[in-house]
């Protein structure tokens, strides 16, 4: 004779740790900047947008100079951010390379003449300063907490009795 023990599932939805919240929040607005940077009006001098180079006079929200290329990059980083937020592990590594990426390009903004064909981003003075606010805030918030503490009501045994018997 086979004894079968019933187990309950727990079908509430995972909760996302405040690590991954942030990399999926970063994700979107990489995503919606992306697609605001391809919108005539919210990008100043859009019939100047080119595929890449310092050429392209092209302005989202009239400050930041973006181009095609830019604005691709954008799209992507959104949408790797909201791949790796799924977990906690990825949402920290995406925040924390992510923003050494943009500490990097900060530097490369500073030192680069902003007139020759290494501009190829295009980036202007206002991308230089915005990338080490990304830079910073991502490197930082990548060292927010990963893991949730367990409590009494995560449990799935204080709610099943079955779940917190132990076969004698």
């Amino acid at each position: 004779m086979t004894t079968s023990s019933a187990r309950s599932v727990d079908h509430r939805p995972a909760r996302r740790t405040p690590v991954q919240i942030v990399a999926a929040i970063y994700g979107v607005v990489f995503l919606i900047v992306g697609v605001l940077g391809f919108i005539p009006g919210v990008t100043t001098g859009y019939e100047t947008l080119q595929f890449a180079g310092h050429h392209s006079e092209a302005m989202l929200l009239g400050i930041f100079q973006v181009s095609i290329l830019h604005n691709i990059v954008h799209l992507l980083y959104g949408v790797v951010g909201l791949v790796l937020a799924r977990s906690s592990t990825s949402a920290r590594l995406y925040l924390l390379f992510g923003g050494i990426v943009y500490l990097i390009l900060w530097v490369y903004g500073l030192v680069i003449d902003k007139d020759s064909a290494v501009n190829f981003v295009p980036l202007n003075t206002a991308d230089d300063w915005l990338h080490l606010v990304l830079g910073v805030t991502m490197v930082a918030l990548s060292f927010l907490p990963g893991r949730r503490k367990h409590t009494v009501a995560d449990d799935p045994a204080r709610d099943d009795p079955e779940l917190g018997r132990r076969d004698r």
